[in-house]
């Protein structure tokens, strides 16, 4: 077996400090099994919940930290979620995916960067009053963080590359987090390592919150985004319904482990990465930018189980784009009705961001490959909307003029009906493993990790031990509640 990570030393000073902070923040901490069944919150905060904003910065709202809230009652329903319809897929397999605008910032990356700190607070290996926390990221990531560290009354340092969309950067100064800028755009990510390790170099009072390592990323979507779609899947699939995919941009590779749980549950079930095609790493060990927001590239995260996907595509960023305006525009929305696209599910395409669209795109290419039929349904998950992309949504407008009927017409026929299997890999065994191996190069030469905790990272075991904590965690989050006294 493999040496196991040594366990670090609890930090009581820190601990202490953290509970203090909480208490002064009137800040409870949920568990992970709240978040994957928001039902076992408890009654005192669920009351409270009903005169807080959706996104209000309240530490209430670490509570809807999950895929389940109600936008009509302000507590909790069943998971939210959309199924596109076959006018739009083109295919016999359904396609569904599960809603993140409902989280808090209106994305699920929330629950990731809490992943990511929660078990850090609740063990004294952050010190919210002394340090202060650093949230990498291509956007969403360090918005989620940024909403973490404001309520735990601390400066968020968001770290994120200058091209992303106006909207993120807006969010981030009005809340008060510290912003650099990184060069380049989405899959510029070691501009973004390099200035981690500059802030490590010269600022003592910083802790990194690296979701490309961290492994509480992956744990929480395993247990909590992978619960969320097993309960759609089992709630729609009808007496014949195949969970036939799973597909997920690798981004960080958090998201991509739900599929991990639900391989657990549905052997068969084939688990898709969707990349840009303009930066096709894993496809093809391929570099550049493209514009596909929330998916950076040019590595292979940390934490990307890579023995456990099975598939890849790569998506044409022009597609997303296109896509995006056929879905929002009033001349894109009016042929999908004439086309016979409900108006219901019209009106909830903005439900989708951009790099929605790309895992819709991949999803299609995925169900196409693997010939899937009426009775196969492919999961996947809208991360966030278009409401953090609407001055997106105005650069091509000033770009390319006003979207018409036409424009609309061949966006929908050839960019999503026509959809193709070209630009896609199923990976062999040895695929897997050269894919895995390509970690070396960041994490090794670049980033202070060793061979065998990489070679440990190729042992299906490590993962079910990681995933495994979820219950360790729970314990120290009840036990630092108790500690803080506000229940």
């Amino acid at each position: 077996m493999p040496a196991k990570t040594k366990k670090p030393a609890m930090n009581e000073t820190a601990l202490k400090n953290a509970v203090k902070r909480c208490r002064e923040q009137n800040i409870i901490i949920p568990t992970f099994a709240q978040m994957k069944d928001p039902a076992k919150t408890p009654a005192k905060i669920k009351a409270a919940l009903k005169n807080v904003g959706l996104w209000d910065i309240n530490p209430l709202n670490l509570f809807r930290i999950n895929w389940k809230n109600d936008v009509k009652t302000g507590l909790y329903g069943g998971v939210n979620f959309l199924e596109i319809p076959r006018e739009l897929t083109g295919i016999d397999a359904r396609v569904i995916g599960i809603v993140g605008k409902y989280f808090p910032t209106g994305a699920h990356k929330v629950g990731a960067a809490f992943g990511c700190l929660a078990p850090r607070l609740v063990t004294g290996e952050y010190d919210p009053v002394n340090q202060k926390a650093v949230w990498p990221s291509t956007g969403n990531y360090c918005r989620g963080g940024a909403f973490d560290s404001k309520l735990l009354g601390t400066t968020a340092v968001a770290i994120l590359p200058e091209g992303m969309s106006k909207e993120r950067f807006t969010w981030l100064k009005s809340i008060g987090a510290e912003v650099i800028a990184t060069p380049g755009t989405e899959s510029n990510v070691k501009e973004i390592y390099d200035k981690c390790w500059e802030i490590k170099k010269t600022r003592k009072d910083c802790v990194i919150f690296n979701q490309f390592e961290e492994f509480g990323n992956p744990t929480w979507h395993y247990h909590v985004t992978g619960a969320a779609l097993e309960e759609v899947f089992d709630a729609v699939k009808g007496p014949r319904g195949r969970l036939a995919a799973f597909t997920s941009a690798t981004g960080s590779a958090g998201t991509i482990a739900a599929g991990d749980y639900l391989k657990k549950k549905h052997p068969g079930m084939r688990t898709t990465a969707s990349e840009a095609l303009q930066c096709p790493t894993i496809l093809c060990n391929g570099f550049g930018e493209h514009r596909i927001e929330g998916i950076g590239d040019k590595h292979i995260p940390w934490v990307h189980n890579v023995r456990t996907t099975d598939f890849v595509t790569a998506i044409d960023d022009e597609a997303c784009m296109r896509i995006a305006r056929l879905f929002n525009e009033p001349e894109g929305r009016k042929v999908l009705l004439e086309r016979g696209v409900k108006k219901e599910v019209v009106e909830r395409l903005d439900l989708l961001g951009i790099s929605c669209v790309s895992n819709l795109l991949s999803a299609i290419k995925t169900a196409k490959y693997y010939e899937l039929g009426k009775d196969d349904v492919v999961m996947t998950v809208f991360t966030d909307s278009m409401e953090l992309y609407g001055s997106r949504l105005q650069e091509l407008r000033e770009q390319l003029g006003k979207y018409t009927r036409e424009a609309a017409l061949v966006d929908l026929e050839r960019r999503l009906l026509g959809t193709t299997v070209d630009y896609s890999k199923e990976l062999t065994y040895a695929d897997r493993k050269a894919v895995h191996n390509l970690k070396y190069f960041t994490w090794i030469e670049q980033q202070g990790r060793t061979s065998d905790e990489l070679r440990r990272l190729w042992d299906p075991e490590f993962w079910d031990e990681t995933f495994d904590k979820v219950s360790e965690y729970d314990r120290l989050i009840d036990s630092f509640n108790r500690e803080v006294g506000l229940l």
